[in-house]
C-alpha cells in the first residue's frame, strides 16, 4: 500500500490543546500520515512565503495540499482527517453543508477566546 501524498499542516505549537490534538492525530494514524507539522509561531517567514498571514495562522489551522493549494479552518481539518480511516466518517460529517458553516463559526469563536485566555489576543 502506498502512502498518501504529503500534507503540510500549519498549527499553533504554543497551544497545549493544539499539541495534544496533534499527538492524538498521530496516535490514531499509527504514524503513517505523510504529514509535516509546521509551527506557525516560529515560522513567520515560511508562512509569508506561502501567502499566509502569521496572525491569521494563529486563528485557524492551515493545510497545504500536495498540489500547493492552501486550505484553512474546517476544510483543513477535513483534509487532515480524511487520511486516517478511523476519522474518515467524522471528516464526512464535518463536510456537510449546514454543519460546516456552524462549526466554522464556533471554531473561530473558540480560537479567539483561547488566544485571549493565553494573553495572545489578535
Amino acid at each position: 500500500m502506498t502512502e498518501p501524498p504529503f500534507l503540510k499542516v500549519y498549527y499553533d505549537a504554543v497551544c497545549p490543546i493544539c499539541r495534544r490534538e496533534r499527538k492524538r492525530y498521530e496516535r490514531l494514524a499509527g504514524g503513517a500520515t505523510s504529514v509535516e507539522w509546521v509551527d506557525v509561531t516560529s515560522n513567520a517567514d515560511r508562512l509569508r512565503e506561502r501567502g499566509i498571514d502569521p496572525q491569521a495562522a494563529l486563528l485557524s489551522l492551515h493545510v497545504e495540499d500536495p498540489q500547493g493549494g492552501l486550505h484553512d479552518g474546517i476544510v483543513a481539518y477535513i483534509l487532515l482527517m480524511q487520511r486516517v480511516p478511523l476519522l474518515k466518517p467524522l471528516a464526512w460529517l464535518l463536510g456537510l453543508p449546514g454543519l460546516k458553516g456552524v462549526l466554522a463559526w464556533g471554531y473561530r469563536h473558540w480560537v479567539r477566546r483561547r488566544l485571549a485566555r493565553e494573553g495572545r489576543e489578535i
